[in-house]
């Protein structure tokens, strides 16, 4: 007895444009290339957030700590999640345009060539 639910396989009449695509070693590249940058850029900004959150919640004397007139520990740090989410964005646009998007521009060019 054969199995029709078997899976073509690579190269078959079956395969889709986007399974074609997946499986090249040009989109593996950009995947893991976003990844290695997206995957740690992500869990930094996770501590920080949460290592924020528990100080707010845990050590009130420290984040009530006086810097400067009414100013404290702990609205600087509630000022620096806005200054750390702004520069993980310049920080990602300057990445993506110098190491990801011609790369990316140029596997989709190839593809669209295909296409034709």
């Amino acid at each position: 007895m054969t199995d029709v639910t078997a899976d073509p396989g690579p190269g078959s009449v079956d395969e889709t444009d986007y399974q074609r695509v997946q499986r090249s070693p040009e989109f593996q590249d950009l995947r893991r290339r976003f990844r290695n940058f997206v995957f740690p850029m992500t869990a930094l900004f996770l501590v920080w957030y949460f290592a924020y959150v528990l100080l707010a919640n845990y050590a009130h004397d420290f984040m009530s700590t006086t810097v400067w007139g009414n100013i404290t520990v702990g609205l600087l740090f509630g000022l620096g999640q806005f200054v750390s989410t702004f520069a993980i964005t310049m920080i990602y646009a300057r990445w993506a345009n110098r190491r990801f998007d011609a790369a990316a521009d140029e596997l989709r060019l190839e593809i669209e060539e295909d296409e034709l």
